[in-house]
């Protein structure tokens, strides 16, 4: 009995049922203790062998941790829960700035793309077995990544950045093998990791991006796997700096094993040139996703890579969805080669709000980053408080909480829609809320 749940079943895939079940209605609480195998074994009159592979199929979803002889537990941060149920709920009135959006206003016009791609499928419809990438949407997606500097490799269609990079560690990765990330980072990935039944080892971030000494910390202890944000990463902002990306590439030499996935949803939104980490080690992916620039509900990023991994990516989607919709395709193309996006002038209107609310900030005696892209990370000494404080002044922010794993506490402030007239009654209730002494600035964020 544990509280007032018991865990039933006789077979492993039972037993493993009932305890996700019970974490996900929350019978169950982040990091409490589940009973030692073999005393639920004969509590259930089974093998141990069935209660140890239940067990191990919970740790593999990423819904229980084991530490030896202190036991099982319930994660901290279950996968069946999410960073997504970390939020907060915004009054009637309230202004929410708290997730991650772009602002609709600076996102292209989707009717006239897809009505052209509509009109093509009418003519050319797409059927069984043709080319799950369409032929120009590759060519022009190739001739940027060729323009920044990525190294040459296949491309693959898929259905954003999470998905890339499930199927990208599905392709190299076994369960209990560990990733490295950043700390804090985005929370989906933050997710997606322990889902899979991989080990997340935090790196730390700067405003220039993963810290060097903690990338080599986390692959000389045996993470077979680095996930780097290359610029307006989620929540800091950082961006990869020319300086720091040599850095990086000098770790990863010493370290050619590891799988490495770079993350540059920022493209078009960032205003910050590349500095790709790709072909470093033997196994590298590079994901592009179309969400920030063009509308999340597109659905669409592009990757590439070597050979190797997108090979085994391209024939694993086979399998699975197939490919995904080349009318989107199609659309995202014809947006890509009309220009749809003023990309320089949605940097510069996304970097105006974001150096508007650092400057009152600053003004304000308080520490806060925001190198690139939608958002500014204030580092806090009280999460909680800061959050229900400014809630309680009308701003709805995004407690840290889901972006972090062992980074000091902070709050992430969505800027995308701010405008000129709200950044000093912002400032003047993040000063309110963290008091009259707020925290020294970290030595990373």
């Amino acid at each position: 009995m544990l509280g007032e749940y018991r865990i039933v079943g006789r077979r492993a895939v039972e037993i493993s049922a009932s305890v996700e079940r019970a974490v996900g209605a929350g019978e169950l609480q982040p990091g409490q203790l589940l009973p030692p195998m073999r005393e639920l074994a004969e509590r259930l009159g089974v093998n141990p062998n069935t209660v140890a592979a239940a067990y191990r199929t919970l740790r593999e979803r990423g819904v229980i941790e084991t530490a030896g002889r202190r036991g099982s537990r319930v994660r901290s941060r279950p996968a069946t829960t999410g960073r997504e149920f970390i939020r907060v709920e915004v009054p009637e009135g309230g202004r929410d700035l708290s997730e991650g959006n772009p602002d609709p206003a600076l996102l292209p016009a989707l009717g006239p793309a897809f009505a052209a791609a509509a009109e093509q499928g009418d003519r050319e419809p797409v059927l069984y077995g043709q080319p799950a990438v369409e032929p120009e949407l590759a060519r022009l997606a190739r001739a940027g990544l060729d323009a920044d500097g990525v190294p040459d490799g296949p491309v693959a269609a898929v259905s954003g950045a999470l998905d890339a990079m499930e199927r990208v560690f599905a392709a190299h990765l076994r369960p209990g093998d560990a990733v490295a990330v950043e700390d804090p980072g985005w929370g989906g990935l933050l997710d997606l990791v322990p889902a899979l039944g991989l080990r997340t080892v935090p790196v730390g971030v700067d405003d220039e991006g993963p810290l060097p000494a903690d990338v080599r910390r986390a692959l000389s202890a045996g993470a077979r796997a680095l996930v780097v944000t290359d610029r307006a990463q989620n929540p800091t902002g950082a961006a990869l700096s020319a300086t720091r990306a040599r850095a990086l590439r000098s770790v990863l030499r010493d370290h050619p094993g590891t799988l490495l996935i770079e993350d540059d949803h920022g493209h078009g939104i960032a205003g910050l040139p590349l500095h790709p980490l790709a072909g470093t080690t033997h196994h590298w992916a590079l994901v592009r996703s179309a969400a920030k620039a063009y509308g999340p509900d597109l659905r669409l990023a592009v990757l590439t890579g070597d050979a190797v991994t997108l090979d085994r990516v391209r024939g694993r989607q086979r399998l699975g969805p197939g490919w995904v919709s080349r009318i989107v395709q199609r659309a995202v193309a014809r947006l890509w080669a009309d220009g749809a996006v003023d990309s320089a002038g949605v940097a510069a209107a996304y970097g105006r709000r974001r150096d508007a609310l650092l400057g009152a900030l600053a003004e304000r005696g308080i520490a806060a980053h925001g190198r690139s892209g939608l958002n500014v990370w204030i580092p806090v000494p009280d999460e909680t408080g800061a959050v229900v404080r400014l809630l309680h002044a009308g701003w709805a922010v995004a407690p840290g909480a889901r972006f972090r794993i062992a980074a000091p506490p902070g709050i992430r402030v969505t800027v995308s829609t701010l405008t000129e007239g709200e950044i000093a009654p912002l400032a003047d209730a993040v000063a309110a809320a963290l008091g009259p002494d707020p925290a020294p600035p970290p030595s990373h964020a």
